[in-house]
């Protein structure tokens, strides 16, 4: 997602090789404005970025590392803006959220992505009300999306926007959900037909926030709109959709600065799970190469049971991990969203990330291939590994339609996995993933 910036912050700073060499200064600058401009930077932020850098650096000492220093500082303040980070709840439930948008930007699905977000992440009671009447197939497309959830979607064709969102509100208050988001109309480009059908529903919700939902790929239009729907409507934030398809990055720094409304949100796939919270100083570091663990890990922590992920462990230290433990995680996997995003979080492993582009865990041939390989043993033979002999491998290979080669590959792999997994919860194992988290975040933009 930050290919492009992240790139060019490392190509400036390895311009800088000595200190006080303020020529090397000056083409760490050019090389810093020039691919600031390539990525779609506003050329009044590039401007005010760079003379910061430059004063900070020259006042702290010319060198590479005070250079990064002021780059890093001063890449949160432009992100930096007031208001909430984030998703912020109201005092008194339910947080009524209006997503507006321009027809196209990715609004409906986003409304999906965050209610996803508040129900797995957050552990709350979400409904959806599908206020927008004028794409009918975004109401179709509401209920879709919602049949795998544990959300409530309020839609009704045959009423208007304005009744839909007054019953919803009455529900939500009588049957204590604590958010409420409203899906509501966009249009190709914005009019005064747009903005009073946005500016009823306002009234009658009351939002506590308006999340302005825009397409990252439209460029310096996505400050634009942002800018029109601020001064039109009133917005708390905006979330950046199909933010994944854009290497470039720059729009968001024009958002956040020049709109001066905080970027809450990113969409960073086409999965459900990928919708990313905007904290600034977590994307600073991922900007400059040094992943963000903070974000990950409470990724996980919400994913991944506690309870089971101390039976999980028991099981691999004493060498008892089975194919039903697998499909078990291989679940739990798919909530975290796309590899992409995943290995973007991780130290040194966001050229990785390029090159996984947007592989499937739960659809790529391998991993059809050996749940195909599961589904076709019996019982005992998925908690007990060890069974499984050469006339019930080519039972197996027959049931899933793979040779007996694949079989005893796919079998070899899972036995090695498993026995690296019970050497790293051995004792020096700990030491053992610390390395090879050292080796990982080397990759990062040099210090």
């Amino acid at each position: 997602m930050f290919d492009t910036l992240t790139n060019s912050f490392k190509g400036a700073i390895n311009k800088i090789r000595f200190y006080d060499d303020e020529k090397a200064l000056k083409k760490a600058l050019a090389e810093l404005k020039k691919s600031l401009s390539n990525a779609d930077v506003h050329h009044k932020v590039v401007k005010e970025l760079l003379a910061t850098v430059e004063s900070e650096t020259k006042a702290n000492g010319i060198g590479k590392e005070n250079f990064l220093k002021a780059l890093q500082s001063d890449l949160e303040r432009i992100l930096t803006t007031k208001g909430n980070q984030g998703f912020v709840f109201a005092s008194k439930p339910p947080t009524v959220v209006l997503m507006i948008g321009l027809q196209g930007s990715g609004k409906t699905t986003t409304t999906g992505k965050l209610a996803y977000f508040l129900t797995e992440q957050k552990k709350k009671k979400v409904m959806i009300v599908a206020a927008d009447l004028q794409r009918l197939a975004a109401v179709e497309q509401l209920r879709q999306i919602t049949a795998d959830m544990n959300v409530t979607l309020v839609a009704d064709e045959n009423s208007t926007p304005k009744k839909i969102v007054k019953e919803a509100l009455k529900k939500a208050e009588k049957e204590l959900y604590d958010v409420v988001l409203i899906d509501t109309a966009g249009r190709l480009a914005i009019d005064d037909e747009l903005m009073d059908e946005l500016s009823t529903i306002k009234k009658v919700a009351n939002p506590d926030e308006l999340f302005y939902v825009v397409d990252a790929m439209t460029g310096m239009d996505a400050v634009r709109t942002a800018q029109t729907f601020k001064e039109k409507i009133g917005i708390t934030g905006v979330v950046l959709s199909k933010f994944d398809g854009d290497s470039k990055g720059g729009v968001a720094m024009g958002i956040a600065h020049q709109v001066g409304v905080p970027l809450r949100f990113i969409g960073a796939g086409e999965k459900m799970p990928d919708l990313e919270q905007f904290i600034p100083e977590r994307i600073v570091s991922r900007l400059m190469g040094a992943g963000d663990l903070e974000s990950l890990a409470e990724k996980t922590a919400n994913i991944i049971n506690e309870k089971k992920a101390k039976q999980l462990t028991q099981k691999i230290k004493k060498g008892k991990f089975n194919f039903n433990d697998f499909l078990e995680q291989m679940e739990s996997m798919k909530k975290l969203g796309s590899m992409k995003s995943i290995m973007s979080m991780i130290p040194g492993m966001g050229g990785m990330a390029k090159q996984i582009g947007d592989m499937d865990l739960e659809n790529s041939n391998e991993i059809k291939q050996i749940k195909a390989l599961i589904s076709s043993m019996t019982k005992k033979e998925r908690e007990n590994p060890e069974l499984l002999n050469n006339t019930r491998k080519r039972r197996l290979a027959a049931g899933a339609g793979l040779s007996q080669m694949h079989v005893n590959r796919v079998l070899k792999q899972f036995k090695n996995a498993g026995k690296m997994a019970k050497q790293l919860s051995g004792k020096g194992g700990m030491r053992q993933m610390q390395e090879m988290m050292k080796q990982a975040g080397s990759g990062g933009i040099p210090r």
